[in-house]
């Protein structure tokens, strides 16, 4: 009886530290609102921008180099904030370019400024298209 009493107790503490650690890896990482782009940059057009083929490239970029941190999908991870939030996709194509090129060391954002600037413009398409691929799935 004490053994089978132990075991129970076992079991439960395993389910409530799995169901901690599952809820702890679930948690994604919030945006940084004091990371602003400067206003000159934020107003820069995306010069691809009537180029809509150009986004599978952003998307091939963004499964190699930003899927670690912002997740498949984009919805974000420990790493990495949703990149699907109004707060995100309301930025300019501008204000995203300059972050993806700059990077943000206080919050473990890299600097992709060795990209080529069209693989950059590609990601803040990829970004763009994050948001209204979740509106799309059945």
């Amino acid at each position: 009886m004490m053994a089978r009493s132990l075991f129970t107790a076992g079991l439960v503490t395993s389910v409530a530290l799995m169901s901690i650690i599952a809820a702890a890896a679930m948690q994604v990482r919030e945006w940084d609102p004091e990371w602003i782009a400067p206003p000159e940059v934020a107003a820069k057009l995306n010069p691809i921008a009537n180029r809509p083929e150009a986004e599978a490239g952003g998307r091939k970029l963004f499964d190699q180099r930003c899927t670690t941190c912002h997740g498949d999908d984009g919805r974000g991870t420990t790493k990495g904030p949703d990149l699907t939030q109004p707060a995100v996709q309301a930025q300019t194509d501008g204000a995203l370019f300059w972050k993806i090129s700059s990077g943000n060391s206080r919050q473990g954002m890299p600097t992709f400024s060795f990209l080529p600037e069209a693989q950059r413009w590609q990601l803040v398409m990829r970004v763009r298209s994050v948001a209204s691929d979740l509106h799309q799935e059945p």
